[in-house]
């Protein structure tokens, strides 16, 4: 339950929710407790007369009143109410997994959300390149700027698998790889001005395509010579449109260089890794993957663990090995999405990976007595004596499982604060 407040009635320990779009205000979350002074004065300062608050998520320094909202007064003479009756073990059991399940699905909510904005926001951009290139610039450079804003927090960053989202795939794939690049930017540290660079660069590493026929966008080994070098021409227009659009020459290189190899055998200039630039080489990275991922033709896709597996076992040396291996690291073994079988025989679906600590991510257990709009997540982590056996494709999986779990055909990523993935779930069981 959640009611509203003045601003100036803000005080520390309230839990609010900002009903803005998450790129509106400086904070990781639109839903947190204020612990500060200084959050009290940003929020005020959002332009803002009120905001929502939970009392019951709220909590207060002993010399603090909580605001009360005036209420009916009590009869005289009304008996005081009976004390509530102790929890048995199973009440408790049962109310915890309902406050699992309801945290769970804040979570879900939120990401999604934040996902759908930054969807919609970037479709808005990129359909003024052509007409008002600068616009379009500044609209992507805004764009960049809210998602380091939330993405450089201190603390852990968790990447999330979303089902429920907007867009088409032109779109998903500006946003998988703009978000992915900066997350390995973020585990190389690189620069705050460095990190803009890239992100700009990632979501429009493809501009050049808004230039060619719909039949010709994508790379076909059935293409004709012709038709393959006009795909590839894709790399020059880009970097074209970047000078009109008046993009930094950080974000450029980034365009043009996102089809080279660390071994020369790229386009459209052979470079080799010595003449990439380092935010240049994570994307060539990251791109790979995501059109491994979700290729123009479904029919060809890989499952995440697959994609990862081909990488590293067929063309390692087309990449930058520290940025592989970081790469590997950050995704874990098995990446957000990957259908996988546990250590007792369960199936599951990866659906979070603390970019820190990915070898025991948060999965979704089938379960054919747990509703699936009620299964909880367990994080492997937390469960010492459960792990990930195998990856499963999705088709292998049994009827009931393929239907409960519904792994997505277009894998769509995004990220939260760790503290957000694991906020509100405590101890989860793996039975």
């Amino acid at each position: 339950m959640s009611t509203t407040i003045g601003v100036n009635d803000l005080r520390v320990g309230m839990f609010v929710h900002l009903d803005l779009a998450w790129w509106a205000h400086p904070f990781a979350l639109s839903s947190f407790k204020i612990t500060s002074d200084d959050q009290i004065a940003t929020i005020r300062g959002l332009g803002l007369d009120r905001v929502r608050w939970s009392p019951e998520k709220s909590s207060f320094d002993d010399d603090t009143e909580a605001p009360v909202a005036p209420g009916p007064a009590a009869p005289a003479d009304q008996d005081p109410p009976a004390e509530p009756l102790a929890e048995s073990p199973e009440q408790r059991r049962k109310r915890e997994q309902r406050e699992h399940l309801a945290a769970q699905r804040e979570a879900t909510r939120v990401c999604t959300r934040q996902y759908n904005e930054a969807a919609k926001a970037w479709r808005a951009a990129s359909e003024q390149v052509a007409s008002q290139p600068l616009f379009a610039r500044e609209a992507t450079e805004g764009l960049t700027r809210a998602l380091l804003g939330k993405m450089m927090v201190d603390g852990e960053v968790c990447i999330r698998v979303l089902s429920e989202v907007q867009g088409d795939r032109a779109t998903a794939h500006a946003l998988n790889v703009a978000v992915i690049s900066m997350l390995m930017g973020r585990a190389f540290g690189f620069s705050e001005a460095e990190m803009h660079d890239m992100g700009v660069g990632a979501l429009l590493h493809d501009v050049g395509k808004l230039e060619l026929p719909e039949r010709v966008r994508h790379a076909d080994p059935q293409a004709s010579a012709a038709e393959a070098n006009l795909y590839r021409e894709h790399v020059a227009r880009g970097v074209a449109q970047g000078k009109r659009m008046g993009l930094s020459p950080g974000a450029l290189l980034v365009i043009g260089q996102h089809h080279e190899m660390a071994d020369g055998s790229g386009f459209p200039l052979r470079l080799g890794v010595d003449k990439m630039t380092a935010a240049a080489r994570i994307v060539a990275l990251v791109n790979r993957y995501d059109n491994l991922c979700d290729p123009a033709q479904a029919a060809h896709a890989l499952t995440p663990h697959e994609a990862l597996s081909l990488i590293f076992a067929q063309t390692k040396s087309k990449f930058d090995a520290s940025m592989l291996n970081a790469f590997i690291r950050m995704m874990g073994v098995y990446p957000p999405g990957s259908v996988v079988q546990l250590t007792d025989d369960r199936f599951a679906l990866v659906t979070t990976v603390n970019s820190t600590r990915p070898l025991k991510p948060r999965v979704m257990i089938y379960e054919p007595d747990v509703p699936s709009d009620e299964a909880l997540q367990i994080n492997l982590e937390q469960v010492s004596d459960l792990g990930i056996r195998r990856s499963l494709r999705p088709q292998h999986l049994p009827a009931a499982a393929l239907q409960y779990l519904s792994p997505q055909q277009r894998v769509i990523y995004f990220f939260e604060p760790a503290v957000a993935a694991n906020s509100g779930f405590g101890q989860e069981m793996a039975a």
